[in-house]
């Protein structure tokens, strides 16, 4: 048997709707965050899991709560740490910083995390996982990570995906 992984992107977010980079701030749902959940938690209904596990930024806590009831948390499924970038909108970066994160492996956040640092944390969580479908409730950086770059594209909030390992 083998280690598959349902990937939940937290619910939409006030900073997320504004463009602005969210990162490690712990930043609500709004409204519409909360609803996603809810959609979620109708999708999954009937749904079992080896274990159910969520960033510890409440975005994502609270998306697993209001969907399946809660669940574990783990720091390591949190989003890039952004650092000075945390906040910032797309348009206020410079050119060379967009081509980066673009690009994204090989990406620092100025004053933050790096690609490879937030690779290293999402997969030594991964590594200790048992065989079985897994819950994860996380953020997009985290999804594109376990997707791997032939799959690279935006992650909606409130949405579901699914990877095998």
């Amino acid at each position: 048997m083998s280690v598959r992984l349902w990937l939940v992107r937290h619910g939409a977010t006030d900073w997320g709707e504004a463009g602005r980079f969210l990162g490690w701030s712990d930043v609500p749902l709004n409204a519409l965050g909360r609803r996603q959940a809810g959609r979620l938690g109708e999708r999954l209904a009937g749904e079992r899991f080896a274990s159910v596990w969520s960033s510890d930024l409440r975005r994502a806590s609270d998306t697993a709560r209001l969907a399946v009831g809660g669940a574990t948390p783990d720091r390591r499924l949190r989003e890039l740490d952004f650092g000075d970038m945390e906040g910032r909108r797309w348009e206020e970066c410079s050119i060379d910083t967009q081509e980066a994160l673009l690009a994204f492996d090989g990406f620092r956040a100025p004053g933050g995390e790096s690609v490879a640092e937030l690779r290293n944390r999402v997969l030594a969580f991964a590594g200790e996982l048992r065989s079985g479908d897994h819950l994860l409730f996380t953020h997009g950086g985290v999804i594109r990570i376990f997707r791997g770059a032939d799959r690279d594209r935006g992650v909606p909030p409130g949405t579901l995906e699914r990877v095998a390992l």
